[in-house]
């Protein structure tokens, strides 16, 4: 295929080669372009939902526990899209209905996020709105290792993170860009702001025209055809792995008790029984699957999920834990920034001041700058360095940059100084989307690839749930008025993935 292709939807002759052919610059753009849409709607959602909640008269120590909408959606929606997006095939393709129809629910969240009305409407729309951009996401990381070879694998997930990146700039610059054209950023008496709802609703808009450009400039290869390159000889999926033994999960469901048991006795919080039953639904899940599978019913959603996340590859396992520690310090960054920089730098507490709502606006340029440098970073220094140092070195050395950016929050008390903070998270941000993915695509079978990509942003999002609740029980207990100290955490766990980094071993 030629550059003088690059404009027409890509598909390959697969008398000609068993390669995935060469895609041009043009090529990968259209491949990823869809993924820039999808993470305005994130940036929007993680530099706003806290401002949005207070705004809606919820207090600080109790964000967190809003929060948990999130995750959860994710931890159950994106291994079940997982598996049936490596199932699918028609007219319209394998990946791209899941682009597509998770757009179009993404972007009605979008529109009507800013009219919420009390804070039960906000946290309903916020789970929609990550399941949403839960299914539009899961299958654009598999899409990358369909349709690149392995030598572009690289090249296809930096170009993917260029464009998160951009929309990463694009949807938290926007509110402070409304406001410097002269949109209200401030209700009397509370309230969400017209910069906030603006942004809202263009967000929505770039989200679905980005996605539908995606949709209509590539055509997805054929079962037969990912056969052929991956030397199969046929398009049938690989067989169900079996799921791990039922005393496994009386254990699991065991340790959801004690918990539960731990909760009650020590009073704590009541959001920490999720944490329980999630330990208990494991277990749960476990025994069932392996009772189906016992009677003949190996292929189906639960033993797939469930053999396949007991039974992943080595390498998947250990970069699992890196991407647990790295996500806990990224979430606790997201819910806190913004009243962390409120009271430290703007000196105000107060969600309907003046200055608070400045301060939420300079998050969303911080929030742009990391996210800005990220995709120069992948574009022009991940894979240099990665080619002289490799995959894993790379993201080590980003990892730990990240911590001492988070770190840099305690030294750092003025507006325009926290940017020297941001360059470090923006280059720590560029490797974690797309050093880990780039490794793994080139390590795991094709057949599973939406399925063990799903899998593996569970470890995205467990440590999400985690720090929605625990973390308001910390901030609650320990320093109820003094935020700072969550980027203590931030700075310690990122440090620690950088540590588990160097325990992995490139293929």
């Amino acid at each position: 295929m030629t550059d003088s292709a690059h404009s027409a939807p890509i598909g390959p002759d697969i008398s000609v080669t068993a390669r995935r052919p060469t895609l041009g610059f043009a090529q990968l753009w259209n491949i990823s372009f869809g993924f820039f849409g999808i993470q305005i709607g994130f940036a929007l959602q993680n530099a706003n939902m806290s401002r949005i909640f207070q705004s809606l008269g919820e207090s600080l120590d109790s964000l967190a526990l809003l929060w948990i909408a999130a995750p959860l959606t994710g931890l159950l929606v994106q291994p079940i899209i997982g598996h049936y997006s490596d199932r699918t095939w028609g007219r319209f393709g394998r990946r791209r209905p899941y682009f597509f129809g998770g757009a179009v629910f993404a972007a009605l969240a979008l529109f009507g996020m800013p009219h919420a009305p009390t804070l039960l409407v906000a946290a309903m729309l916020l789970w929609i709105l990550d399941a949403s951009l839960n299914i539009s996401m899961e299958p654009f990381r598999a899409f990358v290792g369909d349709m690149l070879d392995k030598d572009q694998h690289t090249a296809g997930y930096a170009i993917q993170t260029g464009f998160i990146g951009a929309g990463a700039v694009i949807g938290s610059a926007t509110p402070y860009l409304l406001d410097a054209i002269g949109v209200g950023n401030q209700v009397a008496g509370g309230g969400i702001p017209d910069t906030v709802r603006y942004s809202f609703y263009i967000g929505g808009a770039a989200l679905f025209a980005s996605v539908l450009w995606t949709v209509l400039t590539t055509r997805e290869y054929s079962p037969a055809e990912l056969a052929v390159f991956d030397g199969c000889g046929a398009a049938a999926a690989a067989p169900a792995v079996p799921p791990a033994s039922a005393v496994g999960g009386a254990l699991w469901i065991a340790a959801g008790v004690v918990v539960a048991g731990g909760v009650w006795a020590a009073a704590l919080e009541k959001e920490l029984y999720l944490l329980a039953a999630l330990l208990a639904a494991y277990g749960i899940a476990r025994i069932v699957a392996g009772a189906m599978y016992a009677r003949g019913r190996t292929d189906t959603l639960l033993t797939n999920i469930v053999g396949d996340f007991a039974g992943m590859p080595p390498i998947m396992k250990k970069l699992a834990l890196t991407q647990f520690f790295t996500w806990s310090a990224l979430f606790i960054m997201w819910i806190y920034t913004t009243p962390v920089v409120a009271q430290y730098v703007f000196g105000s507490t107060d969600p309907a001041s003046a200055l608070y709502n400045e301060a939420g606006n300079w998050v969303g340029i911080l929030f742009a700058v990391y996210n800005g440098v990220a995709a120069l970073a992948a574009l022009f220094v991940l894979r240099p360095v990665a080619r002289r140092i490799g995959k894993v070195r790379t993201h080590a050395l980003a990892l730990g940059i990240g911590a001492l950016g988070y770190a840099s929050f305690f030294a750092i008390h003025d507006a325009w100084g926290l940017i020297a903070a941001e360059v470090a998270i923006g280059i720590a941000w560029a490797s974690i989307l797309a050093m880990p993915y780039a490794i793994l695509a080139s390590a795991l079978p094709q057949a599973k690839l939406g399925l063990y990509m799903g899998l593996f942003n569970v470890f995205i999002v467990v440590p999400q749930l985690l720090v929605a609740t625990v973390m308001g029980t910390i901030v609650r207990h320990l320093f109820p008025t003094e935020p700072i100290w969550t980027m203590a955490f931030a700075a310690g766990v990122m440090a620690i993935a950088a540590a588990t980094m160097l325990r992995v071993r490139e293929p």
